[in-house]
Formats: structure tokens, C-alpha cells, sequence
């Protein structure tokens, strides 16, 4: 079955029908039937798995399918599916768990049976829908009979008239603008007076370079510039260019994009001429009715490093020594051939010292053979240098001219020992005494193992009588790079940047392009030498490969700068000029579409001129009229001065493949609130540094120093007023962000920031609170990294008032906000959970991610090298949302990966690691790293696996923790199940301690600290409660202490008592249960100056407690059960004064309407035991003597979910106290009887199982997740290690080890495109006779194409035939293996036609550290070339049953 050739969506003239308001989307139907029809047949249910395994296709948001066709959609001219409504496509996305067959079948009839409304699909959208059908029903998941009918309403669907008016169409003559035969050819010259107007009649073609004052494009004028590749650049300069009123400008086109180089450069100062209204100065403005059509070549945006880049582009780094005076004698480099690293250096004074022969001698006696060696005179090196040594150095170091080295004679030499005359490179210069010689260089070139080039220099000489000498190591004739795309499209001279894999943003560096004809399709090769680490794979299971963004596009438009800064324009901020050029864009334009467009020196400290702005343009796409929704393609947006993209009371703009770098204040950035479904789709930010325009731009020198729209004298608080300058700053939560990489912010990576009302000129635009209720759009695999607040920020919002006596803090400064999403933003709907799908977050200073609310999920995500990895907040302390909870699942987290970073770049600390290797630390180098940290709740934890969390001497680092100086309460609802906690986590939990950053750690909150291990994965006991220590409301006999933790675990019911108190409000409560009165716990609430205060500590049900004041007892207390279900109570003793007359009353609270229902009188029981005894009699009982109040406080609603109330509201006991003047409020300790304490099930009675279904189901987190990777490990032995009794030599797959017991060299094979081990082989070294052409046999006869080959040594001997084994150049390797004697060696590699970046080489001498390696290798990638069939879903499954697994 095909679709129509004609009609509304044939190939040529596209012409998608518009969308009307208020209809279910028919697209994000057909969407929806599209992902749950896999139960559609029976036979599906057996064989699905099959063939999606046949087809490569499977139908989830992290497969393969999905990369293809979501990244197919956006390339194409298409509507993006809906973002508001119950059918948006971020609400199908949410779906994590498949529909079973009955419910797939129920909801495809209901979707092909639905009615079409006004909504409509882009042609091309459908045409993508046919395809994805054909493809199900290829596979066997549709019926012939259910494609027949989606047919049938997609022919429908095209065929439906169009009902909203569509903006008039930019005629074309031809793909190419500029070759239309109706231009007439323009060359206006220069005249920095004239204002040009292109008007009414004349369409022109621009075939030079042209200056103006101004420009004006109007009445139907157009504008073009001629394409002429092998012409001269055209550049147009002007004050600025005003486009409207029917005028057009174009630069190429979309199907036929400009090849020659095109500039539009704005000039003039900030005082020069008047503003345009509306626009300003310096500008490129679209006005209404005007076109703006620019398209350069399209080059890959950006892609991500393949391979890690280490500072020199060598490994250990590039190697640099000078020296002067104080050098004398024979200064000596020893290196590592197969790396470039230095291993030895020595200088020994052979002029002086007859000694020091014999310690030279002895010096290179340790070297084994194979080394490189450079070697350097320093002043004089003769005169104590015997014949006997000359001669050695001479036949040891093949030298021509020691034998003869005269008295301050320069002399240099660079070879390999026990290598022959050709190895050696040498020089010498006469010494004559005249102060001057020149420099003597040696200098050889060598190839590492995996292919880099690298040059040792040695030099020696005199200059001005000044002794020099040095040696140098560094890459030869540019470093490569290797990226994970094809990046042909990136061409010598082009300016590229490379971002921090760090902490500090400011390791980013930029680099230009040489030729480089050896490069493969994913090579370029730059032109300088990096400063900093790198990093290109995946670490520990997270994904930390660098970007690479391409800077340069053949169109540019940039803004003409001063030498520094001038006038009015913050030059007490910037010493550089800030008034750039801008971009500006209003409503009822006709069309505006650019792509492969860079910006240079764009943007002004001016509010509204930035380097792109769309300014209340509303919708801009087909809901608008837009026949051609309008977007912003590959551009690239660098060194600018005010934000990069800023979309303004805009909606429906795709903004896509487009960078920012180097840029002040937020970046990609939404300004009122109001800005909704506009989609950022694999966009790169990075360095984003701070502005002055917004309080949230500012650093805290700025938010200190402009204080123009405080009130009055009031000081900003920097810390809370301002310092939030994001990457992408999101002010309204529906839009989509897909794939982007925010990659260095002064502050915060992606923040989603709330307004309660919209701000600006979209002031009333909708209702109070609709944005903190507004569902997510779609959020998928983001990454945010080296940021120092955050990588993920949502929460807060921004001061929506006008300073003023009252609050006098600045307008749009950075104010409180909570994000509740529901239904149709209606709080009287069901919450929709906000779903954060796929976000990796490392190396940001303070969090990863923080997130406050309602319902937020993060799932598939990894947190590595954070101050804190995850933080998730509840929606208050008693939430106004009852019912919501914050989850995260099927996650990774990482304390401190096998990242170490590099010192500079403003990275601040440097220590050592839980590991005792240096490396950049967050915060601080006492700062207590948390993996994921728990603040209120209730928050779950499920599936999620822990790596490398180890405490120092320096600092705590846990697994889990707990917001530090915390005031607030603790919810016992927090629960975590099926936790992997690596045998690398050192400290699985901690509560803190008195100290630095804990403080006197006795806030409310720290003392209420607790959590609920549903299984036992963290503790090893199911169904425990972990809290601190020293908490006896939660403590009883059977209950385990921990000292590590400062926390205890124990069994039993929890639920929180929430306490109101009113005159005074000001008072410390005690609290204690009756059973442990000697230890009550004074808490301190969490509303010091409110009109009440609370107190909300966690109690064990069906307990007797104590309440105490630290004051006369307040007059208003409300108690509230919390998190109690029906049937729940307390027994509870408050102390009065003895004269206390009571009122006592219950009732239900309806918090969400305010409104008081059930109101029930409590009265005065005789005794104790009535008041207590649980009849359901509402009676209290106060006893003068003791002075105590009795009451019974019990649940009589069910509770739901995660609400802490009943769905009738919350139950409470008002007490109203009169108390006279005089007598004593003070009590004894305990008016309870005392009895036993009450048995309680012992935590260790009932061990958990091994859960082999626990941890994150994925073995890393990358930002390719169609893309499986295996986990590698290969851990050698040298003869020295197991001299040390080291006794582990093996290789590990996935957790299955592979060991080797005997000496010799050990091989494991793998399928490249399975997973699956098809070999191993073990050579002995020592016995066995031919070991080498053992190892040539098996390599080129046994070992097949598209194999992972793993390499493992243990002791190795000296073999026959082995003196250079070039069968591992088959494997990998750039050179011949030559194998050290007593050493040690390790191997990743592959046999095929590819030679993937991954490939590993490690081979040690014997005085050096064993040889090992860890790696994740990626499976089935397009350069192996693997079959059809291959899969890769569960490798584990394919691994001998021989290989022994460790128990974790």
C-alpha cells in the first residue's frame, strides 16, 4: 500500500495543513498507537523480542529506533508533535511501562475509532508515520487489516482543508535565490552616509562588497547575494538593516544553501546616532510583513570527543625541562618508546666529580633495553668523564661524539638503548670560549602504541655566556582528534572548541583546523597543544566525552568592536567593549528561517539586544499560519555579550544544532513565562559567564553594585537575589529540551524557573500560578556538566513585583516557586509527573541536579564527580500538593571516577583521592561528597547502583546522605529498594557530624534524618528504618547501631507527629518517648518569626510521648497525625501549668479549599486510662497534680499513596489552653507508668537474599543509548607484584572474571557485535616452547574479523622469537610489540577492517606499576560491520558459565 503521489503532500510544494485549536492532536494519536501496538497481536508477545533483534529496531525512547526516527523527525520540515494536552507526546514518553495485549488492543480501537478534529499533521510528518507503519507492520506487530485503517486516516487527514489562515509564501525562482533571472546585479560601493532603501519594484543581487549607514528593505523589495564560490567574499556593512513591510533578504536557500563566504557587519558605538524605535541600534531587525532567509553550508554543529585528549595530546602530557646554571655535568630523560612518558631523570656532574661515573653507569644499568634516551651537556660534562665510561656510553647509547666530548663542549643526543646506530640522533657545537655556541638539538620522532607521533628534543649550548640545556617531548605536526561523528564537513582553517570535561568551564579551549589528508571521516587535526584533560569515553558507566563544537560557518554576522570598553557600557564589569551587534525579530514577520549562520561580537548590556531575539512574536509555526514553521539551524553563536538565543513571548520555534560559547548572561533563554512550546533540540552551551541585565544574571560583584531598582537602601543578598546565570534558562516548563548539552555555566546548566505570573510585556497573559502547574514537556537525554551551582536546577522563580517598602528587593530578582505540574495546569486535576529521562550530570561543583516539587521522576540518568549527584526536594514541609513524591530509578551514581581532571583553568582543589592519586575535587577538599542526598520527602530510590564513594582523610564521601544544617522535617516515607552498592562504595550511608559543614549537626531535620530500605539492598535487613544514632523516638532494643553511619537500623511503624504552636511562637519543644524519657530530643521549628510555629518530628506508632517547653506552654497547639493510617495513634502527655483551662475540639482540614469539616468537642474524661483507652470516645484527661494533658491522637480515615492526610482532609485536635498568672509550667520527666518496652522484631533476624535484580539495569549512561556497551577490566601481574604476593591477575567481563593462575600471556575473544565470548587461550612463557609464533598462530588463523581481543599477562619470561611481535599491529596496535622481561602488559583490542579509537596498549617494565586497564566498549557499532542479526541485549547471558563471578 503506498500513499498518493499527488495532492497536498506530494514531494515538491509541501504544503502541511494548519492546526486548529482546542483538538486532541490526531498526530500524537497515531504516536501513541505506534508505541503500544507491540502487544497488538499474540504472536507479538512471543517473538517480539526476535524481531526486533532481526530488524534492529526496538520501540523505546532509548533504542535505536527511536535516535533514528525522533532525530529524523527534527531534521525535517515538519510540526512537532504537541506539547499541550492529555496527548502530548511528553506525556506518551512518561509511559514506562508497556501496555499488556487486552489494554494495547483497547486503546488502538479507541485511537483508530477516534474522530478527526481541528488539529492537523504536517505532510511530512505523516510521511514519516507511513513509513514507521510499514516498518510495524514488516515486523509483524500491526495486522494487514490495522495498517489498512491507519491508512485510510492519514489519507483522510492530508486531504482535510486547511482552516487557519497561512502567512503568504516566499516565492522562489529555482532552489538558488541568487540565480533567479528577474534580479538586477548590484554593486553599490561604499558611502558610510547613505541611507539605502531597496523599495517597491527592485529585486536586486548584491555582487560585491557594499557599506552603508542603513539599510532598509521594504514595499517588496528583495535583496539577494550572489553565490559565486570562486568570486571574492561579499561583505555588507551598515549602522543597521531594517527589514518590513513586505521586504526580503536572503542569503542561499534551504534546498540550495550560499557556498561562497558572506559577512554582514554591523558597526558604530553606543553614543553614535538615535536608536530605531523598537529596535535600537546595530542591528538586523525583521519587522512586520519582512522576510529573513539565510543559509549557509550546513556542517555537523557539533559532536563529541571519541578519545580522550590529554593535556599535550599525549597521554602522560607533553614534557618540557630548561635549565640554566646549576646543571652540570651529563643531564639524562629516560621514556617510555610506547608512550612518551618520562620514567627517569638524573643529572650527574661528570666534570667535577670522578664519582659520578660509577652512578651513571648504574643509572642506565636499571634501564631496560628499548627505552628511548635523551641526554644533554650542562655547562661542562669532560673533565671527570673517564675513557672507560665514555666508551660504555658510546657503545650503550650509539654515540659518535662522547668518546671525544671536550671541556664545555654542547652535546646532544636522542636515541633507544640497545638499539643500533640508525636509532640514534646526535649533535655537538665547539666551544671557543666567546660565550656564544648556539644550541646543540637532538631530535628523533617515535610512535606511540595507539598511533600518535611524538617528537624528544634534547639541546644543549651556550648563548651570551649563559649555559642552556633541556629536553622537550610533544606531539609532531598537530594533534588528532577523534570524534564520534563524520565531520569531513569540517575543513582546514575552520576555528573549533573543545569543552571542559571538569569542574571549571574555563578549561574549554579553541583550536584552528590544518589539512590533514591522513584523517579518517571522525579525524580532524588541530593546530596547538591542549592545556587541559579531555576526556573521550565513558568512565565508571558514565558518560563523560567531551564536546566539540565547530565554530566557523561560511555566513557570518558580527559586530564591529572597539579595542576595550567605553562610555555608559559597564566598564566597571568588562574591560572590553560590550556593544555588539543584535538580531531582532517581531511579530507578523512573513518568514524568518537561518541556518549555518555564525555570530560574532553579537549582543549589547542593553535589555532586549541580543544576538538572536524573537520579541512577542507569538506562535511561529503552522499554529500561527507559518507554512514553514520557523526555526534556527547550526548556528554557530560565540564571543557575544549579551545571551545567545532569546525567545520572548514566542511560541513554537525550534531552535536546533546551534551553539553558544563565550557568552554573557543566560543563554538560550525564555524571558516572561509565557514562552511555550518551543523545542531546543541537540543545542551546545558552554562558558556561559555573567551579565548585568537581570538579577539573575549577575555574579555577586555585580548584584552588590547595582542597586538603581532596589527600594530604598536595601543590599542585595547575592547568594539568593542573584548568581543563577544559566545555559538554558526555562521559564516555563512546556518545552521540549532533547539532547542538548549545557557544558560550563557560572551558575547552573539547565534551570527551570518558575513565574506565578507572567512578567514583562506579557504581563496577564495567563492566570496566577498556571506555570508552577504547567506539565513538563519533553525532557531526553541531556547532558549538563562542569557548572558550578548545578548541572540540573528546578525550583525557584523569579519576584514578579515591583520594589517597594514592603518587599524592597529588586523586580525579576531570583524569588521561591514550587513546580506542581497537573492535568491541564488545573490543581484540581491529577498531577502529571514531570519526567527527567536520560540525564547525565558530572563534574558540576555543587549538585548534579536539584529538584523541587511535585511528582518529578528522573530515570536513566548518571550522577559522577558532583559535590552532591542528586538532590530531590518535596514541595514543602507540609506539602501544599499532598500526595506527590519525587522518585529516581534505573540510575548510576559516582563519587569519584577514574576522571582526575587537571590542575588550572580556575579549578580551585586539588588533593588527593579516596584512591591516593591527586585529582580535582568539588567545593572544597573537605566538602562531604553524597551521592544522592535526601532533604524532606517523600522521596523513592529504586534500581540504582553506587560506585567509588570512599571516605578520606580530608572528607566523608556516602553513597547516601542527608541535607546538611537542615531545619526542616523528614518524612519516614523515604524508601529505597533494589540499591547495587559496588564493593567500591566505602561508606554507604552517613548522617553527619559535628564539625566543619555539618556545624553542631542538631537542627530539626538532622536529628529527624531517616529512611525506609524496603528490601534490605543497603543494609542487608528488609523492611528497616535507618536513622541517626541518637534518636530515641525511633530507638528499641532491637535496634542495630552503626558508628560509621552515626545511624542505627531498626524495625517497626513510623509516622511524623506535625505540631502547630501559637503565643508565643518562639518556644523549644521537647519531645520523648515514655519509654526513653532520659532522652528527649529539643527541637527547635522551622518557622522562627512566623505567626506559628511547627514542629514535625518522626515518632514510632502506638507510643506513649512527652511534650515539654522550654516556656510557660503556648495557648494554641494543633496536633496532626502525619502519614498515619487508619487505625494509627499515640498516646501523648503535654505539660501545663497546673491552674490550665482547656478547650478541646477535633476536626478535618481540607488544605487545598482552607475549609474545616467534622467538628467534634473533646471532653474531660475522670481519669487517664479513659482519656487513653481507645474507645472512640473523644475525651482528654488533665492532671493538676502532674500538670500533664492527656490525649489520644488516632487516624479514623484511610490514607492513599503518598498523601499525608485522608482524602477528606487532615485530622487534628485543636487545644485551646487558658492559662492564669503565676504557678509553676514545669513537669516531671515521665507521668507514664513504667512498664517493659514493648517488643519489637530485632533488625537481624531476617537477613536479605542476594538480589540479583538489584542496581541500574544499564551498564553505563551515555548520550548515544541505542548504543550497548560491555564492561572491560584486565588486571596484569609483573614478576615484582607477585614477589609481593599479588596474587589477581585477570580479566573481568561484565562482573564475570576470567583468571589467570600460570605465568604467560592469556587471551579472551569476544563477538564485537554479540557480546559473546567465542575464545580464550592461555600461552605459557615460561615452559611452553614458540610461545610468540604460538601467539602469530592463533591471531591470524583462530581469531576471526569484527573480534574484541583482551590481552592479560602474568609474569611474563623472555620468549623465543618475541623480540618484536608485530601480529599485535593485526590487533591494534601502531607497532610491533617487544615484550619486557619480568614486565607486564595489557591489551584492548580489535581485530577487523576498523580500528576503532578504543584500542588500549599497556606495556610495563618490571620497576613499573602492573599493567591495567578498565574500559567500556561499545557493541555492534557501524565501523564493525556487523550482520543483521547480531544483538547485544544481554551480554551476560553469552559469557562462559566457566568464568568465575565475585559476589558483590
Amino acid at each position: 500500500m503506498e500513499l498518493p503521489a499527488a495532492g497536498p503532500c506530494a514531494p515538491a510544494g509541501l504544503a502541511p495543513p494548519a492546526m486548529g485549536p482546542g483538538s486532541p492532536p490526531r498526530s500524537a494519536a497515531l504516536i501513541l498507537l505506534v508505541l503500544l501496538v507491540l502487544g497488538a497481536r499474540p504472536e507479538a508477545q512471543e517473538t517480539g523480542v526476535r524481531r526486533q533483534q532481526r530488524h534492529g529496531h526496538s520501540l523505546n525512547p532509548n533504542s535505536s529506533w527511536w535516535d533514528m526516527e525522533y532525530k529524523g523527525l527534527l531534521h525535517s520540515k515538519k510540526t512537532l508533535p504537541g506539547t499541550v494536552g492529555s496527548h502530548k507526546l511528553s506525556s506518551l514518553l512518561r509511559s514506562s511501562s508497556p501496555l499488556g495485549h487486552k489494554d494495547s488492543r483497547s486503546l488502538l480501537s479507541q485511537n483508530l475509532g477516534q474522530k478527526s478534529q481541528e488539529k492537523q499533521l504536517s505532510c511530512d510528518m505523516l510521511l514519516k508515520l507511513s513509513r514507521m507503519l510499514q516498518l510495524l507492520r514488516n515486523m509483524g506487530v500491526l495486522s494487514e487489516s490495522q495498517q489498512s485503517k491507519v491508512f485510510a486516516l492519514l489519507k483522510k487527514q492530508m486531504l482535510k482543508a486547511r482552516k487557519t489562515p497561512v502567512k503568504p509564501q516566499v516565492e522562489q525562482s529555482g532552489p538558488c535565490p541568487g540565480a533567479a533571472p528577474h534580479l538586477s546585479p548590484w554593486h553599490p560601493g561604499s558611502d558610510t552616509r547613505r541611507a539605502a532603501v531597496v523599495g517597491r519594484g527592485a529585486a536586486l543581487r548584491l555582487e560585491s562588497s557594499a557599506t552603508f549607514h542603513s539599510l532598509v528593505i521594504r514595499d517588496g523589495g528583495k535583496l539577494v547575494f550572489a553565490d559565486r564560490p570562486r568570486g571574492p567574499p561579499i561583505t555588507l556593512r551598515a549602522r543597521y538593516i531594517l527589514i518590513q513591510d513586505g521586504g526580503e533578504l536572503h542569503i542561499g536557500s534551504e534546498r540550495c544553501p550560499y557556498g561562497s563566504r558572506a559577512t554582514i557587519s554591523l558597526y558604530g558605538r553606543a553614543a553614535d546616532g538615535a536608536a530605531v524605535a523598537g529596535f535600537g541600534q546595530k542591528f538586523v531587525g525583521v519587522g512586520g510583513g519582512g522576510v529573513l532567509e539565510l543559509h549557509g553550508r550546513r556542517p555537523r554543529s557539533w559532536s563529541l570527543l571519541d578519545k580522550t585528549l590529554h593535556p599535550g595530546g599525549l597521554r602522560h602530557g607533553r614534557y618540557t625541562s630548561e635549565k640554566r646554571w646549576g646543571s652540570r655535568g651529563l643531564n639524562l630523560r629516560i621514556l617510555d618508546a610506547g608512550t612518551g612518558r618520562v620514567l627517569a631523570a638524573g643529572r650527574f656532574d661528570t666534570h667535577l666529580r670522578a664519582g659520578e661515573c660509577r652512578r651513571l653507569l648504574a643509572f642506565l644499568a636499571l634501564q631496560p633495553p628499548g627505552r628511548v634516551v635523551a641526554a644533554a651537556v650542562g655547562d661542562s660534562a669532560a673533565r671527570s668523564l673517564t675513557l672507560e665510561t665514555r666508551l660504555l656510553l658510546r657503545d650503550r647509547l650509539r654515540s659518535e661524539h662522547i668518546a671525544r666530548l671536550g671541556y664545555r663542549q654542547p652535546w646532544a643526543l636522542v636515541g633507544i638503548l640497545g638499539g643500533d646506530a640508525l636509532s640514534t640522533a646526535e649533535d655537538k657545537r665547539e666551544y671557543h670560549g666567546s660565550g656564544t655556541t648556539g644550541l646543540a638539538v637532538a631530535q628523533r620522532e617515535f610512535l606511540t602504541y595507539d598511533g600518535t607521533r611524538f617528537t624528544v628534543t634534547a639541546f644543549s649550548g651556550w648563548i651570551k655566556g649563559v649555559p642552556h640545556n633541556g629536553f622537550k617531548v610533544e606531539v609532531s605536526k598537530g594533534i588528532i582528534l577523534h570524534l564520534v561523528d563524520d565531520v569531513r564537513s569540517w575543513l582546514p582553517g575552520d576555528r573549533i572548541v573543545i569543552a571542559s570535561t571538569d569542574y571549571s568551564m574555563h578549561q574549554a579551549e579553541e583550536f584552528n583546523l590544518l589539512p590533514c589528508p591522513e584523517c579518517k571521516n571522525n579525524q580532524v587535526k588541530i593546530d596547538g597543544s591542549p592545556l587541559y584533560l579531555h576526556i573521550g569515553e565513558v568512565i565508571d558507566g558514565i558518560d563523560m566525552r567531551a564536546e566539540v563544537g565547530l565554530l566557523t560557518r561560511n555566513i557570518l554576522i558580527q559586530g564591529e568592536m572597539e579595542d576595550s570598553c567605553y562610555g555608559q557600557n559597564q566598564c566597571q564589569f568588562f574591560s572590553f567593549d560590550t556593544f555588539g551587534g543584535h538580531i531582532k525579530i517581531l511579530r507578523n514577520f512573513s518568514s524568518v528561517h537561518m541556518s549555518g549562520v555564525e555570530l560574532k561580537n553579537m549582543g549589547q548590556q542593553i535589555l532586549g539586544s541580543y544576538p538572536v531575539h524573537f520579541h512577542m512574536a507569538e506562535d511561529v509555526d503552522e499554529r500561527g499560519g507559518y507554512d514553514r514553521p520557523t526555526y534556527l539551524d547550526n548556528l554557530a553563536i560565540h564571543h557575544c555579550f549579551s545571551r545567545c538565543v532569546a525567545i520572548h513571548g514566542t511560541h513554537g520555534l525550534l531552535v536546533k544544532d546551534t551553539i553558544g560559547y563565550d557568552t554573557l548572561g543566560h543563554c538560550f533563554f525564555l524571558e516572561d513565562g509565557t514562552e511555550q512550546r518551543n523545542t531546543f533540540y541537540h543545542n551546545l552551551g558552554l562558558l556561559t559567564r555573567s551579565g548585568t541585565i537581570l538579577p539573575s544574571d549577575r555574579n555577586e560583584a555585580m548584584c552588590l553594585a547595582i542597586r538603581s531598582h532596589v527600594y530604598g537602601n536595601y543590599i542585595p543578598v547575592p547568594s539568593t537575589d542573584c548568581m543563577a546565570v544559566s545555559t538554558f534558562w526555562i521559564a516555563n516548563p512546556n518545552n521540549n529540551l532533547i539532547e542538548n548539552a549545557a557544558a560550563g555555566a557560572q551558575d547552573v546548566g539547565i534551570w527551570y524557573i518558575f513565574h506565578r505570573v507572567p512578567t514583562g510585556q506579557s504581563e496577564g497573559r495567563y492566570p496566577e500560578g498556571q506555570a508552577e502547574h504547567t506539565p513538563l514537556g519533553v525532557f531526553y537525554n541531556n547532558r549538563v556538566h562542569s557548572n558550578f551551582k548545578a548541572g540540573l536546577f528546578i525550583g525557584k522563580g523569579v519576584k514578579t513585583t515591583r520594589a517597594s517598602a514592603e518587599d524592597p528587593r529588586e523586580y525579576l530578582t531570583v524569588d521561591n516557586a514550587r513546580f506542581r505540574p497537573h492535568q491541564d495546569a488545573d490543581p484540581e486535576k491529577p498531577r502529571v509527573p514531570a519526567i527527567i529521562d536520560g540525564l547525565i550530570a558530572f563534574k558540576n561543583n555543587d549538585h548534579g541536579a536539584w529538584a523541587r516539587g511535585g511528582d518529578i521522576i528522573f530515570r536513566n540518568s548518571g550522577f559522577s564527580d558532583n559535590g552532591i549527584g542528586l538532590t530531590l526536594a518535596s514541595d514543602g514541609t507540609f506539602p501544599t500538593d499532598d500526595g506527590s513524591s519525587l522518585e529516581v530509578t534505573r540510575s548510576i551514581f559516582v563519587g569519584e571516577s577514574s576522571n582526575f581532571g587537571s590542575q588550572g583553568g580556575q579549578n580551585s582543589y586539588w588533593g588527593k583521592g579516596a584512591n591516593g592519586e591527586y585529582r580535582t575535587l568539588p567545593r572544597n577538599k573537605t566538602f562531604p561528597i553524597r551521592g544522592f542526598q535526601i532533604y524532606d520527602g517523600p522521596v523513592r530510590m529504586a534500581k540504582c547502583t553506587f560506585k567509588k564513594f570512599t571516605p578520606t582523610v580530608d572528607r566523608y564521601s556516602s553513597a547516601i546522605g542527608f541535607f546538611m544544617k537542615n531545619a526542616w522535617q523528614i518524612s519516614p516515607q523515604n524508601n529505597v529498594s533494589q540499591i547495587l552498592m559496588e564493593k567500591s562504595v566505602g561508606l554507604k550511608v552517613f548522617f553527619g557530624r559535628s564539625g566543619q559543614w555539618f556545624g553542631n549537626n542538631d537542627n530539626d531535620g538532622d536529628k529527624m534524618s531517616i529512611f525506609h530500605d524496603l528490601d534490605g539492598s543497603v543494609t542487608g535487613y528488609p523492611d528497616t528504618f535507618i536513622g541517626r544514632a541518637d534518636n530515641y523516638l525511633l530507638r528499641h532494643p532491637g535496634c542495630l547501631t552503626v558508628p560509621r553511619w552515626n545511624g542505627m537500623m531498626c524495625t517497626g511503624r513510623f509516622a511524623q507527629l506535625y505540631i502547630q504552636a501559637r503565643r508565643p511562637e518562639n518556644l523549644t519543644l521537647s519531645i520523648a518517648r515514655a519509654t526513653y524519657s532520659s532522652h528527649p530530643l529539643q527541637l527547635q521549628g522551622v518557622n522562627r518569626g512566623a505567626p506559628y510555629q511547627q514542629y514535625q518530628p518522626v515518632v514510632m506508632l502506638e507510643q506513649a510521648y512527652i511534650i515539654q517547653w522550654d516556656g510557660r506552654a503556648p495557648e494554641d497547639i494543633i496536633l496532626y497525625p502525619i502519614n498515619f493510617n487508619r487505625g494509627d495513634w499515640l498516646h501523648i502527655a503535654l505539660c501545663y501549668p497546673r491552674n490550665t483551662v482547656f478547650h478541646v475540639v477535633t476536626d478535618v482540614y481540607q488544605r487545598q479549599t482552607g475549609m474545616v469539616h467534622s467538628i467534634k468537642h473533646y471532653f474531660a474524661a475522670p481519669s487517664r486510662a479513659s482519656a487513653l483507652n481507645g474507645t472512640g470516645e473523644r475525651l482528654f484527661y488533665f492532671d493538676r497534680a502532674s500538670g500533664y494533658l492527656f490525649v489520644h491522637l488516632q487516624a479514623h480515615e484511610a490514607r492513599k499513596g503518598h498523601s499525608y492526610c485522608s482524602q477528606q482532609g487532615c485530622e487534628r485536635i485543636k487545644i485551646t489552653a487558658h492559662m492564669y498568672p503565676g504557678g509553676s509550667w514545669s513537669c516531671a520527666p515521665n507521668p507514664f507508668p513504667q512498664r517493659p518496652v514493648a517488643p519489637q522484631r530485632p533488625v537481624s533476624q531476617r537477613p536479605a537474599r542476594p538480589c540479583r535484580a538489584c542496581g541500574a539495569p544499564q551498564l553505563a549512561i551515555t548520550s548515544t543509548p541505542s548504543v550497548k556497551y560491555i564492561r572491560i577490566q584486565i588486571q596484569s601481574l609483573s614478576k615484582a607484584d607477585i614477589q609481593s604476593h599479588l596474587t589477581s591477575a585477570f580479566i573481568k567481563i561484565n562482573g564475570a572474571v576470567f583468571p589467570i593462575n600460570s605465568p604467560g600471556i592469556f587471551f579472551v575473544v569476544l563477538d564485537a557485535c554479540s557480546g559473546a565470548v567465542v575464545s580464550r587461550r592461555h600461552f605459557d612463557t615460561v615452559t611452553g616452547e614458540n610461545a610468540a609464533n604460538s601467539i602469530t598462530d592463533y591471531v591470524q588463523t583462530f581469531i576471526k574479523e569484527r573480534s574484541l581481543v583482551l590481552v592479560c599477562s602474568r609474569d611474563i619470561a623472555d620468549m623465543v622469537g618475541s623480540s618484536e611481535m608485530s601480529i599485535f599491529t593485526r590487533l591494534g596496535s601502531a607497532k610491533p610489540i617487544v615484550f619486557h622481561k619480568e614486565g607486564s602488559f595489557a591489551m584492548l583490542g580489535y581485530k577487523g577492517q576498523a580500528k576503532p579509537s578504543w584500542i588500549k596498549v599497556l606495556n610495563h617494565a618490571g620497576n613499573q606499576k602492573a599493567a591495567s586497564l578498565q574500559h567500556y566498549v561499545p557493541l555492534k557499532l557501524k565501523e564493525y560491520q556487523c550482520s543483521a542479526n547480531a544483538f547485544s541485549q544481554n551480554h551476560s547471558e553469552h559469557i562462559s558459565a566457566e568464568a568465575m563471578v565475585p559476589h558483590n
